[in-house]
């Protein structure tokens, strides 16, 4: 079963805790320093937070799927919407190790759809990320934070 992903950029973690911990009801079920996360059941969503450099705003949606088989049975149709899917595999990034595909929409929003492989001590490693809604593909970034596609070689 597919869970809905939100990944928003903060800028104050603590006052974006406080008002999402009121809006859903619910306490986050990961709390770092530079991230939160919330695993909503009513909608069915895995919401983000973090201060990771990018800019405030949506950082990039996507969906998170239970299991390998039904991420690889998903590639097909992320190649049909972009034929410039991005594949990581064990991809460290969001204190989780996950396999990813990245497809972009045609406003550059970045749209990830992965599966947990499980969690790590670290929020993840620097990567080249996408200019959020003025380009569809990766522009040069050392200092960008993980969590967008990696350009593919």
């Amino acid at each position: 079963m597919k869970r809905l992903h939100v990944h928003v950029s903060v800028k104050d973690l603590p006052a974006s805790i406080r008002f999402y911990r009121t809006l859903f009801a619910a306490e986050p079920v990961v709390t770092k320093p530079d991230y939160a996360k919330w695993m909503l059941e009513d909608p069915r969503v895995n919401f983000a937070i973090s201060t990771q450099r990018q800019p405030v705003g949506i950082n990039h949606l996507g969906f998170q799927v239970d299991t390998d088989e039904e991420l690889h049975g998903m590639r097909a149709q992320l190649e049909a919407a972009d034929a410039r899917m991005v594949a990581e595999s064990e991809q460290p990034c969001c204190y989780a190790k996950s396999d990813k595909y990245w497809v972009t929409d045609p406003t550059g929003i970045a749209w990830e759809t992965f599966h947990t492989l499980g969690s790590i001590p670290v929020y993840g490693e620097d990567t080249r990320v996408f200019d959020h809604g003025e380009s569809v593909v990766p522009v040069e970034n050392p200092a960008a934070a993980c969590c967008v596609p990696a350009q593919r070689p």
